[in-house]
């Protein structure tokens, strides 16, 4: 089976039987959406969503973030991996947001680089969930279940799998291919125990098939 077979099976197998796929992270405005994925970094999506309430009745607004301090903003978010880093990036993100972008979420990921927090892969979730751009954000998921289908070779880091899975997943596609290899790496292709039995895509997966 050749790279390109592989990856028209994989992406045929994902439209038939996950047709909507989308972030786990719960949120109201790209705002919301922004400060969500900062936090999330090695963190659960499941662990933010239980602060983020809270979180953004107290400052729901990038101006009112703007204005907070780290330890104000560090109360709410204890629970979470690296809390105080990460305290002090949501202040220095909104006050970037508020006084270089207006408050506008830019649509660029070299923009959204910019600000405090916001790594190549945050910025590739936001430009492609809020803006709909093919933009491939690598994480965790994405990395291990495209390394162990075979979609990428020998990809050592996630801007490697980045490219190796631009080169052949369909620009309209982007976004939501994105969503299922986190999806399935969430909740089939598990990192120390993958549910092989109860996977559609055995079949042409490599890792299964050097299991056999």
């Amino acid at each position: 089976m050749t790279k390109k077979e592989r990856f028209e099976a994989v992406l045929s197998y994902f439209s038939k039987h996950m047709p909507v796929a989308e972030t786990e992270l719960q949120y109201a405005s790209p705002y919301e959406l922004l400060v969500a994925v900062i936090l999330s970094a090695q963190c659960t999506d499941k662990r933010v969503n239980l602060v983020t309430p809270a979180l953004f009745k107290a400052f729901p607004t990038p101006e009112v973030m703007a204005v907070a301090s780290s330890d104000e903003v560090f109360r709410y978010i204890r629970s979470i991996s690296y809390p105080n880093n990460k305290a002090k990036h949501l202040v220095g993100m909104a006050k970037m947001l508020v006084e270089d972008f207006k408050g506008v979420i830019p649509s660029d990921v070299d923009e959204l680089q910019k600000m405090p927090g916001v790594g190549r892969k945050t910025a590739n979730v936001i430009a492609s969930v809020v803006y709909d751009k093919p933009t491939l954000a690598v994480d965790t998921h994405v990395f291990r279940v495209a390394a162990r289908i075979g979609l990428t070779t020998n990809a050592k880091t996630p801007l490697a799998t980045e490219k190796q899975l631009m080169k052949y997943i369909p620009l309209a596609q982007v976004p939501i291919a994105h969503h299922w290899l986190i999806l399935h790496g969430r909740y089939v292709c598990l990192a120390r125990s993958p549910k092989c039995a109860e996977c559609g895509l055995k079949d042409v997966c490599k890792y299964y098939q050097k299991q056999q």
